[in-house]
């Protein structure tokens, strides 16, 4: 029991930097998300374009190979250089911002075209159609599929010990699996419990919101299926 309490006692020194970068990173891709999928809907071509490059750009390349241009590359071009927790958090959300943005655009297209013909008649400006009428009821579709790639950006911070930043996957493969060589099976069962317990506390919340955004509505949560076709292809 004392050497379970040491194991826990390091992993949660780790804890903090794997809650920030996730909390960071979500924050981050919810607001790339909007901004990038509403701008590959956009009349103009050049918004339509310059966000398909950045949804492409991102999603076609290595996750950790961004990590390596934010920390290496990037202070060389431009002599800039980021707190590496923060470094992570950008590269986290702009990341799954990219995946986020094809949630976002699939899910205002879902919406009825009838909604969009009745704000018409009710002579509602663009903005207002958008705010007021499609993002409420595109919201509630967004939600389970977002629950999914926030899981996924929570996992992915275990790409941080990369760059030495000392996360819960860095604390246990740099410092307890070297101490503890013959528990290394239960050090990593025990990390993997880490992750799960954080993955349903992420769903327990996206679950709540998805029921306030559909009780808004006046409807049940929304399907499962029509959420799982949306959850793009992270």
């Amino acid at each position: 029991m004392e050497t379970f309490g040491t194991w826990l006692s390091i992993l949660n020194q780790g804890l903090p930097y794997t809650m920030i970068a996730t909390v960071g990173g979500i924050g981050l891709t919810i607001v790339l998300s909007f901004v990038a999928g509403l701008a590959l809907l956009s009349p103009w071509r050049w918004v339509r374009v310059i966000s398909r490059i950045y949804v492409e750009g991102l999603r076609g390349t290595s996750e950790v190979v961004q990590l390596f241009w934010i920390f290496f590359a990037l202070p060389v071009l431009v002599g800039f250089e980021f707190i590496p927790l923060w470094g992570g958090v950008a590269v986290l959300g702009l990341n799954h911002g990219a995946y986020g943005a094809e949630i976002v655009r699939g899910a205002v297209q879902s919406v009825p075209r009838a909604q969009y013909e009745g704000a018409l008649a009710l002579s509602l400006s663009p903005a207002q159609r958008m705010r007021r009428v499609i993002l409420p009821q595109a919201v509630a579709e967004m939600i389970p599929p977002f629950n999914n790639l926030f899981i996924q950006l929570l996992k992915s911070t275990s790409i941080l010990s990369f760059v030495f930043i000392p996360e819960i996957t860095r604390q246990a493969t740099e410092v307890l699996i070297p101490n503890f060589n013959p528990w290394v099976i239960q050090i990593m069962l025990l990390l993997l419990l880490y992750y799960l317990v954080m993955s349903l506390v992420i769903t327990a919340v996206m679950r709540g919101l998805e029921r306030l955004a559909a009780s808004r509505l006046g409807r049940g949560a929304p399907r499962r299926g029509a959420a799982r076709a949306l959850a793009g292809t992270h």
